[in-house]
């Protein structure tokens, strides 16, 4: 393939990736993909050939070959089956032009473990207990160490010690996952903490998600009534010789300084009680059909740290700190006092009309944390085992003077990487998109909830359904949410139905209700999004049989193609509900059959790409009589959309179930129903994330600038002009005059309506993906409303693509980067188009 000598080349390899992860450490699969980017002065790189080669400490184990292949993203390892608990290095080098680069820099993995053999242990626990559990087990390192790796679990949450020091600085280890079926163990590298000698490990075990109070009936051990923990030390000397360390009954447990620890209410660290004299002996608790399976996400850690903005006393008398935004984590705070002296904390989102702390929104959930002295020095606290949604501390108990100093938020969620960013020249909507971020930080934890402050905190499928395509330009959310449907898959019904939550905790409080439209086709739209953004087929390959069965569950409840049994969420927490409802005014069997002839069009798409022609051709026939169905339906033989709601009309025209000769009509009603609002949007969770791509998408432009940059209720800005920093649920959470619209469901950090950041990114700084993963790129910006300018960047699997637009005394100027590897196609306003490989460009 060209030139075989190897020189200084105008293009190198960089940021390399197995499985989009960098540097995994316990590889959840044993069949890694490799991705690379390519950067490069060389206007239209494209790469022309690859080849890669995979180490171990012994030598190469592997060399593909040179491969003549564009592929960068995720290229497949085929060589001989890999050791398990092994470290790999591999590097690439890339041919371009008939000239070969330089190795890149090396880059490592390490596989898991084969199976997992440790016991897990318990103490002696009761239902109905909150506090913490410590299990220790003395630890010798006999010789100089080479390697030493811990691999832990529990059914609950765990922090781990060897000695005095935490070994890792994730939390909520191991996660939450569909604990019927599997719960999660982690990889953690503690060489340097393992010198020879003799060494304490310990780990604090809580309630957590398995145990504790769960979902808004106030029922705990939904998934069993004892906490346990599992681990697998294993050592490597220098002299080539191996231990391996299992939990068992050899282990000792007691009870934890962290008395009391609920994630929905908060904990209770009682300092006086850090050295226990009293150990008893643990005993082996079976994990039940549950399988142990390696971590397959992202870890959750500490991601911000946030002085407060102020420190003031509310009308009512409570002494509260602001930290200037609405986040998701705790605080960490020092305090000096006397033994049994407190330090007691509760969190709140908002202040009433009054400016007095609110809470009456968080419902049963407690959310105080409560920190009792041991006296002597300067003592540092941080809760381990829960997390809140709050603005607002009030700061009921301290010793001493409140100093604002003493306190700060630590921000806390899943470590995904942030890959995109907006920005334009109206400061309200630069705000706004910065409330989506960060209310997509805020329920990003583990897994994508609903809400991170009341008793709740579910992974609710039709939020992430909405957000998907928003969430995933703004960070890797592909290992993320991969694991998260991998739980889905296990939980779905066997007749295909999809839980509204996952994993499916309502099942276990008796509620038998599944399989909603919008909610359950999560099944289908979020892999599908995850295809298109990632371009990782393989997502599609592991839940092409979920996305199947719940196509299969929809045709077997339908009549005649329209899905009119079940019961749906519909148009969730419209405007145009009826008095005391939280269902709009579209039909859910509209809203239903809309959805049910949208995710089998994505089914059909998915079948071809896998190479099933026959599921792709029965699929599209499928797809052909839902919407026959449908337009038979829905519309009058004249063209008239039997319901007249926004959000019929929305679906109808994005989802392409409008015949073409009454598309039109359909988008002059849209137009007209918005006017008969006064100019605003009164769609739901249905509605409301597609209105203004129905908008710009049939001529009416001006019409989605107009709805985007509305400030009055209701509207995306009302929320903005309410001082809001995050979404919230209900257009009108806070409503004009300052009351509240209601205690019973009033998250104020709710991402569903964010799902407009995907209009941004699209359509304001127009990028998007015309092939998975953005090999071919469409940069189409469509300037408007006020705005003078519009920039986005993103970190695609290719490299940086970048676009940027401005009006200079009337003159249009567009800026745009594609990266290497990768061509583009441009369309200018005035639809002048250009097909453009890597490089930067300007157009006048």
């Amino acid at each position: 393939m060209g030139n075989q000598f190897y020189r200084e080349s105008m293009f190198t390899v960089q940021n390399l990736t197995c499985e989009s992860l960098v540097n995994p450490l316990g590889l959840a699969v044993m069949n890694p993909r490799f991705s690379w980017h390519i950067e490069s002065d060389i206007p239209g790189t494209v790469q022309q050939g690859y080849c890669i080669e995979l180490m171990d400490e012994d030598g190469l184990v592997w060399n593909s070959g040179e491969i003549v292949s564009a592929q960068s993203v995720l290229a497949d390892y085929t060589g001989q089956p890999l050791a398990y608990a092994t470290r790999y290095t591999w590097r690439v080098k890339v041919c371009v032009n008939d000239i070969w680069s330089n190795w890149s820099k090396p880059a490592w993995f390490e596989t898991t473990l084969e199976k997992w053999e440790a016991p897990f242990i318990c103490a002696d626990d009761r239902p109905e207990d909150s506090y913490a559990v410590v299990f220790r087990r003395e630890i010798h390192a006999e010789k100089p160490l080479k390697s030493a790796r811990l691999y832990a679990s529990a059914l609950g949450l765990y922090e781990i010690f060897i000695g005095d020091k935490q070994i890792t600085d994730t939390c909520f280890n191991p996660g939450w996952s569909a604990y019927d079926f599997r719960v999660l163990f982690q990889t953690f590298d503690v060489t340097d903490m393992l010198t020879s000698g003799i060494h304490t490990l310990t780990a604090h075990v809580a309630a957590g998600w398995f145990k504790g109070d769960l979902g808004f009936e106030k029922c705990r051990n939904l998934y069993g009534s004892t906490m346990a923990f599992s681990a697998h030390l294993h050592l490597v000397y220098t002299d080539g010789s191996c231990q391996t360390i299992l939990t068992g009954d050899d282990w000792q447990f007691c009870a934890s300084p962290i008395i009391y620890s609920e994630i929905y209410h908060g904990e209770t660290y009682d300092a006086r009680l850090e050295s226990p004299d009293t150990w008893q002996s643990a005993r082996i608790l079976e994990p039940g059909s549950r399988s142990v399976e390696p971590f397959d996400g992202l870890p959750v850690r500490r991601q911000e740290v946030l002085p407060p903005i102020a420190l003031f006393t509310t009308p009512g008398g409570d002494r509260v700190l602001d930290f200037g935004r609405n986040i998701t984590g705790r605080v960490r705070f020092s305090v000096n006092g006397q033994a049994a002296d407190r330090v007691k904390l509760r969190h709140a989102e908002v202040l009433d009309h009054s400016g007095n702390f609110y809470t009456e929104n968080l419902r049963s959930a407690k959310c105080t944390d409560t920190y009792i002295l041991k006296g002597g020095a300067t003592e540092v606290y941080e809760p381990y085992f829960t997390f809140h949604g709050f603005r607002y501390v009030a700061v009921d108990e301290y010793p001493g003077e409140i100093h604002p100093g003493n306190f700060e938020a630590v921000v806390i969620h899943s470590d995904m990487e942030r890959t995109g960013t907006f920005a334009c020249s109206h400061p309200l909507i630069n705000q706004l998109h910065s409330n989506i971020v960060w209310g997509w930080k805020g329920n990003a934890l583990d897994i994508p909830t609903d809400c991170p402050q009341r008793d709740e905190r579910l992974g609710w499928t039709g939020d992430i359904q909405i957000f998907a395509s928003t969430a995933c330009f703004l960070y890797n959310t592909l290992p993320f949410l991969v694991k998260w449907l991998h739980d889905l898959r296990l939980e779905q019904r066997p007749d295909g139905g999809v839980p509204h939550v996952i994993p499916d905790v309502l099942k276990k409080l008796n509620n038998d209700s599944h399989s909603a439209c919008g909610w359950g086709d999560a099944a289908v739209i979020v892999p599908w999004t995850l295809y298109e953004c990632f371009g990782d087929i393989r997502v599609l390959e592991d839940q092409y049989d979920s996305m199947c069965a719940w196509i299969s569950r929809i045709h077997s409840q339908a009549s005649g193609n329209i899905w009119n049994t079940g019961n749906h969420f519909a148009d969730w927490v419209a405007l145009d509900a009826k008095e005391g409802d939280y269902i709009g005014a579209t039909p859910p069997d509209l809203c239903a059959t809309a959805y049910y002839a949208y995710s089998t069009g994505l089914v059909a798409k998915t079948a071809e790409i896998l190479g099933r022609s026959g599921d792709a051709e029965q699929y599209r026939k499928l797809h052909a009589d839902i919407v026959t169905a449908y337009q038979r339906e829905f519309f009058t033989p004249s063209g008239r959309l039997a319901a007249q709601t926004q959000t019929a009309h929305i679906l109808s025209l994005v989802f392409a179930l409008t015949p073409q000769a009454f598309i039109p009509r359909t988008i002059d009603t849209l137009v007209k129903l918005i006017e008969q609002n006064s100019g605003h949007m009164v769609t739901g969770f249905l509605g409301t994330p597609y209105f203004c791509h129905a908008l710009s998408r049939n001529n009416k432009l001006n019409e989605a600038y107009a709805l985007l940059l509305r400030e009055d209720y209701p509207s995306w800005l009302y929320q903005v002009t309410m001082s809001a920093t995050t979404v919230w649920e209900h257009l009108d959470g806070i409503k004009p005059d300052g009351s509240m619209w209601s205690a019973n469901m009033n998250s104020f950090n709710h991402y569903a309506y964010g799902a407009v950041g995907d209009w941004l990114h699209k359509v304001v700084a127009g990028i998007s993906p015309l092939e998975a993963g953005y090999k071919r790129i469409l940069i189409a910006p469509q300037p408007g409303g006020s705005l003078t300018w519009a920039q986005a960047a993103l970190k695609t699997p290719y490299g940086m693509v970048a676009s940027r637009w401005e009006y200079t005394d009337g003159s249009f100027s567009l800026k745009v980067t594609i990266p290497a590897n990768t061509s583009a196609e441009i369309v200018l306003p005035d639809k002048r188009r250009f097909t453009v490989g890597s490089g930067e460009y300007t157009y006048q």
